[in-house]
């Protein structure tokens, strides 16, 4: 009969376990190197910003692809690899929890199916919904955004397409064409890994300049805690944290912060879309295929040199190319009759993105007369060093006096000069234009009298003259002399007098 030692089973056991303990350290030791050696390859890439003739040089990052823009003009401020194709990660829900504002009532009863709720890998992001369990369209953006939840992302889709969630995948490829993005293509509304699912900093920052002018999806990422009380839908209430450490209350929570979203696989690393606002300019950064807790510090570095490096320049305030002031038919002022309006104008809401230690003057610009909007007249496009910062509008606006003028005088590139203090104003000088008016019909009227004087007045021959002078003569010298006149017949033609 074979006895059971138990202190040898214990040393092999311990021995297994140690084992164990090694390779597992091992593993993270040479996972640690792995990412160190990631980092410094991709903090060695080129950024293609900082190659830009007297463009502010911005900070070296950890991610492979990064970029930050300006949210209302699109101008970027920094670029690095922003059309590599990348993996997005849970980055994704910001396009779906978009679709979904723009689609739905936020009272909206979403039920889950059985494919929404088992297609979801138990090891991801979830909350662990139920088959037949419904709650609110507003409910699932906040679990979305708030706790990343996939199943969630799988049950919206569906309740958009109205069929299965990868139907979605059309609509978001749509929408995502609309909004401007270049290198993307969406096969699941969460991001889960898929080799066909796939985007670039760029086309997500062009995603976010929509996402973030909706309050409610930036109010929800914000939010430090998920509650879904329970219902007749929903047995048990749902509480979950914002594990986003960028967020107010968080390790690195950055003051000026309007909304985040973070996103994480091994094939795409750490992710974070995200956006700023300081006096006034808001901006969005995406880092993507970083690590963390770098992608906080690469995000918040760039806004950093976003906000001390650029500002805002209203294009209505220091714009004097295009306008016709020296004319003398428009001038810039107040109408002599007090009621005249402005016919063109710049848009005075309009401005650009240019570093601090540049000048307006030192931009090149523009115009077009090809707009879709009816309202305008041409669109200028301003670029600096080659680098596309805004754009202005001129408007037909005959009834918007609140806009500053201005009109186009020629079309082309050209430098420009700062006006500052000028009046943006242009009126229709109604006495100028009366004068010239009347001037040119008065000139017209003489033109034809003078006509018609030439035409039926006959000048005198050199005979008639001639004749003339010589009675005349005859006259003076019969007034002189009349009785010799008188005596000799001076008046007979066959009289001479004598000599």
């Amino acid at each position: 009969m074979c006895r059971f030692n138990i202190k040898r089973f214990r040393k092999i056991t311990y021995l297994f376990c140690l084992l164990a303990l090694l390779s597992s350290c091992l593993t993270v030791q040479a996972t640690a190197e792995d990412t160190a050696q990631r980092l410094e390859q991709q903090r060695a890439m080129t950024i293609q910003s900082n190659q830009v003739p007297n463009w502010p040089t911005g900070p070296v990052v950890g991610a492979e692809s990064a970029i930050l823009m300006e949210m209302e003009t699109g101008t970027i401020l920094y670029e690095k690899n922003i059309h590599l194709r990348q993996y997005p990660a849970s980055t994704t829900k910001i396009l779906t929890t978009l679709i979904a504002a723009e689609r739905c009532r936020l009272d909206e009863m979403v039920t889950f199916s059985h494919d929404a709720v088992f297609d979801t890998p138990r090891e991801s992001n979830h909350i662990a919904m139920d088959v037949g369990q419904a709650i609110t369209m507003e409910q699932c953006l906040a679990a979305i955004l708030i706790r990343s939840a996939n199943e969630v992302s799988f049950a919206v889709a569906e309740h958009i397409s109205g069929s299965h969630w990868s139907a979605f995948a059309d609509i978001m490829n749509e929408r995502a064409e609309e909004l401007g993005c270049q290198d993307s293509h969406f096969v699941n509304p969460n991001g889960l890994p898929d080799e066909n699912h796939y985007t670039s900093a760029y086309d997500l920052a062009m995603i976010g300049r929509a996402f973030f002018a909706n309050e409610l999806l930036c109010k929800l990422t914000l939010t430090r805690r998920l509650e879904i009380p329970a219902s007749d839908t929903l047995p048990h209430a749902k509480l979950e944290n914002n594990a986003m450490a960028i967020i107010p209350g968080g390790t690195y929570a950055y003051p000026y912060l309007v909304g985040c979203k973070t996103g994480y696989t091994d094939s795409a690393r750490n992710c974070l879309v995200s956006c700023a606002e300081k006096n006034g300019m808001k901006l969005i950064c995406v880092v993507l295929k970083d690590e963390s807790p770098v992608h906080y510090e690469d995000t918040i570095a760039l806004f950093e040199y976003g906000f001390n490096n650029f500002e805002k320049v209203n294009v209505s305030q220091v714009e004097t190319k295009y306008n016709i002031d020296n004319t003398g038919l428009f001038y810039s002022g107040n109408d002599i009759f007090g009621s005249s309006r402005p016919f063109l104008a710049l848009d005075r809401n309009d401005f650009l993105v240019l570093p601090r230690t540049a000048d307006f003057q030192d931009t090149s610009s523009s115009i077009s007369y090809q707009t879709e909007d009816p309202s305008q007249a041409a669109l200028i496009s301003y670029t600096y060093q080659g680098v596309p910062i805004g754009t202005a509008s001129i408007h037909f606006v005959a009834d918007r006096t609140e806009n500053g003028a201005s009109s186009p005088s020629q079309e082309g590139d050209a430098s420009h000069g700062p006006a500052a203090g000028k009046s943006a104003v242009i009126y229709i000088n109604i006495v100028r234009c009366l004068t010239i008016a009347c001037g040119a019909g008065a000139l017209f009227v003489l033109g034809l009298l003078a006509k018609a004087f030439l035409k039926n007045y006959s000048f005198p021959s050199r005979k008639t003259r001639h004749t003339w002078k010589k009675e005349r003569r005859r006259q003076k010298r019969q007034a002189k002399w009349p009785r010799f006149h008188r005596r000799h017949k001076t008046d007979s033609p066959r009289y001479r007098p004598p000599r």
